[in-house]
């Protein structure tokens, strides 16, 4: 006999009749805390039907609770109770009514027998650990909570409030580093009985009794005062979530245990009947002798919290609509935003469209209708060209739209005409690429035969507009990759512009462009910017446009020079 098993039952009795019959038959003594929460008919029928074993024994009831000293007291006294009754016992594991062998006993004990002098417990300094959930690392030992954090949490948060204002502190013992870990141990007989035969011990527990969640620092702590050898880490498989709760394994987490060699899991669900089928079955088994390993699995887990907690980039579901800031990337992969190349080129979208592999829409945002591709009255993900649907939620119709469409480069327009609600979404999207000619909105303007004084007035609101738009694509917030050119310095080199934007949608006719799409006329818009200056409208967007001539643009493709020898 060298592997005695202490477990806190709570809950589930069925199957902790189970797990406890299952450690007795394979020679494994057991001392079970049945939680005093239990009915006293629940608690007679569940002794009742173990009792045919003659190496379990039952130690005194208490009410537990989460993170309080009573769980360290029930371990206590099933401990003792322990050491008293099997002497032959040599390691004592603590474990729960959900706590699943996964390997087989004598090999445990096999694996422990070779171990005769190491206690295995995870057991850290406060410093050296970044998984303390609360906001409470070292004040853990150095306040005190006489209140419980799930049922009096007002007073729990108001009574550490309290502590922190005035200065409280509470001295910790002479003679103790507090450390930290999981409560699920496996200690020598030796290392438990000085634990608890220390003579210092009233004063060790009158002082854990005020230390928050105990059962992950009593043990922990105290072992590094009297273990001859410690291993850090648990036999016992226990992963947790963002929130420090237990994970719980499920029969679709069979092979994934398989592939631990951990020892004990922690927690199974008690209708997980592929589980407990599977590991307590008698069917013979290959030893495999091989070292528990958690690290096999921790990348799944890792994945798991990280999909829980940031969900996946571009996706918004009801169910866990992220929290602004945290959602990752915007949306789910890569589009272009053009901003002022329709208003300065004719069929500008045809011949993006011919050049490039990508589906390139007209304005997305403009505020008559969302203007699809090809004129679509609705695309992927059930978008409508219906205003009124679109702004009901900008962002969403964006994220539904590139999220919808992966695989697919979407280019779209934009400007200060359109709704500006996603302006700063896109400006914070690192998957977006904006490419901007500041000003060329003017150019409509220009073309039109309205009063000029409405021509004014319209010129200033859209500045405006524009201006607080490039605002946000030149924040320190923004992380959207921007290009922005001025219209006058579009307009003298439109080519290499246009091969940078070409280049990054790509990849249909890689390398120079074989066309330039036609230009609009741009005779007299020197003059008519200066006529706006005369109306006192400053429009510095569009860049230096003199009033008494016109600028030439280079309209020819400009190719790489090259030797002929």
């Amino acid at each position: 006999m060298s592997l005695g098993i202490v477990m806190l039952v709570h809950d589930a009795l069925d199957r902790a009749g189970q797990l406890v019959r299952h450690w007795a038959t394979h020679d494994c003594p057991v001392v079970v805390h049945v939680d005093a929460n239990v009915t006293r008919d629940d608690y007679v029928d569940f002794t009742s039907a173990l009792s045919d074993l003659d190496n379990v024994r039952f130690c005194k009831r208490r009410h537990c609770e989460w993170g309080t000293w009573s769980l360290v007291a029930a371990s206590q006294a099933a401990s003792e109770a322990m050491l008293e009754t099997f002497a032959d016992v040599k390691h004592i594991m603590l474990a729960s009514g959900s706590c699943l062998p996964l390997r087989p006993i004598s090999e445990m004990r096999s694996y422990l027998g070779k171990r005769p002098q190491t206690d295995f417990i995870e057991s850290v300094t406060t410093e050296d650990v970044p998984w303390t959930i609360g906001g409470l690392d070292i004040e853990r030992f150095t306040l005190r909570f006489p209140f419980s954090w799930k049922r009096q949490r007002r007073l729990f948060d108001r009574y550490v409030k309290i502590q922190r204002s005035l200065g409280i502190k509470r001295t910790i013992p002479d003679g103790i580093v507090p450390h930290l870990g999981s409560q699920w141990w496996c200690l020598t007989r030796e290392t438990l009985t000085a634990i608890l035969k220390d003579p210092n011990r009233p004063t060790y527990d009158r002082y854990f009794k005020r230390v928050w969640i105990p059962d992950e620092s009593y043990y922990q702590t105290l072992a590094r005062r009297h273990a001859t050898r410690i291993e850090c880490r648990s036999l016992t498989l226990s992963k947790f979530d963002f929130q420090g709760k237990p994970h719980v394994f499920y029969d679709d987490h069979l092979q994934l245990l398989r592939r631990s060699d951990c020892f004990v899991a922690r927690k199974a669900w008690p209708h997980a009947n592929k589980l407990y089928d599977s590991f307590l079955s008698d069917q013979p088994v290959v030893l495999t002798g091989a070292e528990p390993n958690p690290g096999k699995i921790d990348r799944i887990f890792t994945k798991a919290i990280e999909r829980r907690t940031r969900g996946r980039p571009g996706l918004y579901m009801a169910s866990r609509f992220p929290r602004e800031g945290f959602e990752g990337n915007v949306t789910a992969a890569r589009y272009t935003v053009l901003e002022g190349f329709s208003d300065l080129f004719e069929g500008f979208d045809e011949w993006l469209a011919d050049t490039v592999s990508a589906r390139v829409h007209g304005n997305l945002f403009a505020r008559d209708k969302v203007h699809f591709a090809g004129g679509a009255p609705d695309f992927f993900g059930a978008l409508s060209d219906d205003v009124s649907l679109r702004d009901y939620n900008p962002k969403a119709f964006l994220t539904n739209l590139i999220w919808n469409t992966r695989g697919e480069r979407q280019c779209f327009h934009y400007g200060p005409r359109d709704n500006q609600d996603v302006s700063w979404d896109m400006a914070k999207d690192p998957n977006a690429r904006v490419y901007v000619v500041s000003g060329a909105w003017a150019l409509p303007l220009f073309h039109s035969n309205r009063n000029f004084s409405d021509i004014r007035a319209e010129a200033a609101r859209l500045q405006k507009i524009e201006s607080e738009h490039l605002t946000a694509l030149r924040s320190g917030y923004a992380r959207a990759r921007s290009q922005i050119w001025s219209l006058a310095d579009f307009v003298l080199n439109p080519t290499e512009p246009l091969q940078t934007v070409v280049d990054d949608i790509g990849p249909r006719g890689v390398g120079p462009l074989p066309s330039l799409p036609k230009m609009k006329s741009l005779n007299g818009f020197g003059q008519f910017l200066q006529d706006l200056k005369n109306q006192g409208m400053h429009p510095y967007l569009m860049g230096d446009f003199p009033a008494g001539h016109d600028l030439v643009p280079t309209t020819r493709i400009l190719r790489k020079p090259y030797l002929v020898k």
